[in-house]
């Protein structure tokens, strides 16, 4: 038969998570397995790595799509400038997103 805590262990587990999970942080959960720390925390989202500015990405997806809308409207007048453009706001896409 399968060990079953009772109830009052029950919450006793449950309150211990709540506040370890609530309020994370490295020494908290240091005394965790690593297993479950990745799958609570994916890498971008673990206590105290760095995340990506915000700003700086909105920024940068602006100017891509300024310089879309630039490339798209020079398609009438001349092909090799406006495919120029979108290849460049293509590029701007890649850098951001490494922003």
């Amino acid at each position: 038969m399968a060990y079953k805590p009772k109830n009052k262990q029950k919450e006793e587990i449950r309150r211990e998570v709540l506040e370890t999970f609530a309020n994370p942080s490295i020494e908290s959960l240091s005394n965790m397995d690593n297993d479950i720390i990745d799958y609570i925390y994916p890498n971008n989202l673990k206590p105290g790595t760095k995340h990506p500015d915000p700003k700086l990405h909105q920024l940068v997806s602006f100017i891509k799509s300024g310089m879309r809308i630039i490339g798209y409207c020079f398609i009438p007048y001349n092909l090799g400038i406006a495919a120029s453009i979108l290849v460049l706001s293509e590029v701007v896409g890649i850098i951001e997103e490494l922003v």
